[in-house]
């Protein structure tokens, strides 16, 4: 979501548009421009190649995961039109294994995915602002952490504040990740022409700058994986979604394919430009690149990624609070997380939540440790959600399923997902089991807050306490409690 790479057709946002069951003014139901090419494509490039070794087998990569995302695409759209429940694999986990696999789902995603997708692009954006400041050097540790937090804070305040400049920063800051891939890839074709393509010819694009590892290789598809994030987001607001059964491959046809088209070439256009020794070297890609093709103009890069990772910033804010709702009224997530303020409609808890535990992830500036961590949680829960899929068609053969694939499809993405985890695992097991501690640290959780019903009555009555002052506090309500739709126009004019 968030960082999301996720391509809706106009008719799809129209129909949610004019839907009476989609209230535009909550956070239900999160459509936005901002949401069609995410800001990994600008911090992933140097981690794709660093791992693979070879130009060529980079751009492998990249196709590969392109076509991985479309297959576990297909198999979500099929598990989303067979249980159609808002939230994602989320529901779907715990539909098929138990209330204990959907929590572990649910928790990782608001400690864990969450924060550190959104830490990952505010550390982008600090990077891309900061580096024309810093030419010859990397920016200072604390001035990114420093800035990332500030971006944070900021777009934050906005969502509590209203839903409307939300949408607003996101439109508005949409043109410059447009921006920043059109130049990109124009550039591209152009170095091409000119016959600058060194580095794309067969024996060069396959040699290997070190000696090929399984275990890197494994961690270059979680690298790239973190650009193609937000395939599922569709997956998150099924119940308000016109006609999933046409919709939902309507949007998987045309958005997948279209976003590989667009990664693969802005990262053959990088290497029209730079040596992989080059793009290895630099922080921010998009910066060395726009420094070696557009001389004094070379300033429209870094202000447009920034503005790029700025909106992809705003935009996991804005789309985050559907998973509260859904952990909520399943009893897994205290309401007050799926509460929303009586006049703004805006998920105040959620996101100061939300904020909060993302400003912790920043106590670290590596930007690639942390997509290597949020890349193996993400891919354990994506191989359950698609092993689920196989376990429905056994346990309900004749389920009624609008959409049906070939089980080829879902065995092929976990024969992929079982190479991706093990090899990664080898690769960085510190980081990969810090993941996978903090995801079983859930059970406790899960028994003591969701599995254990008949608590103490003064447990209850404190919690109730806990949850009335939060409200009081923030001024809001259960969505079903207060008024849906808000009168946005008049509480701006107070």
């Amino acid at each position: 979501m968030a960082v999301g790479i996720y391509f809706l057709s106009d008719t799809i946002i129209k129909e949610l548009h004019s839907s009476p069951s989609v209230n535009s003014s909550c956070l239900f139901v999160v459509i936005s421009p901002g949401n069609i090419i995410g800001s990994g494509i600008f911090v992933s490039p140097k981690g794709v190649l660093e791992n693979c070794s070879s130009v060529g087998l980079a751009l492998i990569v990249w196709t590969l995961t392109g076509v991985i995302t479309a297959i576990s695409a297909l198999c979500y759209a099929e598990l989303g039109v067979t249980i159609p429940k808002s939230g994602g694999d989320y529901s779907y986990v715990k539909d098929i294994f138990g209330g204990l696999a959907g929590f572990l789902r649910l928790w990782i995603a608001v400690l864990v995915i969450y924060p550190t997708n959104q830490a990952v692009i505010a550390l982008t954006f600090a990077n891309y602002a900061l580096q024309p400041l810093f030419p010859s050097c990397f920016p200072p540790e604390r001035a990114l952490g420093l800035l990332a937090a500030v971006c944070l804070l900021l777009l934050t305040w906005i969502n509590c504040f209203s839903v409307r400049w939300a949408t607003r920063v996101q439109d508005v800051f949409t043109t410059g990740k447009l921006l920043a891939l059109c130049l990109i890839i124009i550039m591209g074709v152009v170095q091409i022409c000119k016959g600058h393509f060194y580095w794309l010819e067969p024996e060069h694009a396959f040699h290997p700058l070190q000696p090929y590892d399984m275990g890197r290789i494994a961690l270059a598809f979680l690298q790239g994986s973190f650009a193609y994030a937000g395939w599922n987001f569709l997956n998150y607001v099924t119940e308000e979604l016109i006609d999933p059964y046409r919709n939902l491959p309507r949007a998987i046809f045309i958005s997948i394919p279209l976003v590989t088209f667009v990664y693969v070439f802005a990262n053959i256009a990088y290497v029209t430009a730079m040596s992989p020794q080059e793009l290895m070297a630099s922080n921010a890609v998009a910066v060395t690149f726009g420094e070696k093709l557009l001389g004094v103009m070379s300033w429209i890069m870094p202000i447009s990624v920034a503005l790029s990772t700025f909106g992809g910033v705003n935009g996991s804010l804005f789309t985050s609070s559907r998973l509260f709702f859904a952990g909520a009224r399943e009893g897994h997530l205290p309401r007050l997380l799926a509460m929303i303020h009586v006049n703004r409609c805006t998920p105040i808890p959620a996101l100061l939540f939300t904020c909060i535990s993302t400003l912790l992830m920043l106590c670290t500036s590596d930007i690639y440790t942390l997509i290597n961590y949020v890349g193996f949680i993400n891919y354990l829960f994506y191989g359950v959600t698609v092993a689920g899929q196989i376990v429905l068609r056994i346990k309900e053969p004749d389920l009624h399923r609008p959409i049906k694939v070939s089980l080829a499809w879902p065995v092929i993405f976990l024969i992929f997902w079982a190479f991706l985890l093990i090899f990664s695992l080898y690769s960085e097991p510190v980081v990969c089991c810090i993941g996978l501690a903090i995801m079983l640290s859930g059970v406790p959780v899960y028994l003591f807050g969701v599995y254990w019903e008949n608590k103490p009555k003064s447990f209850n009555s404190f919690v109730a306490k806990l949850t009335h002052l939060g409200q009081k506090l923030f001024m809001v309500v259960y969505p079903a409690e207060g008024s849906e739709d808000g009168n946005e126009d008049k509480d701006e004019a107070g």
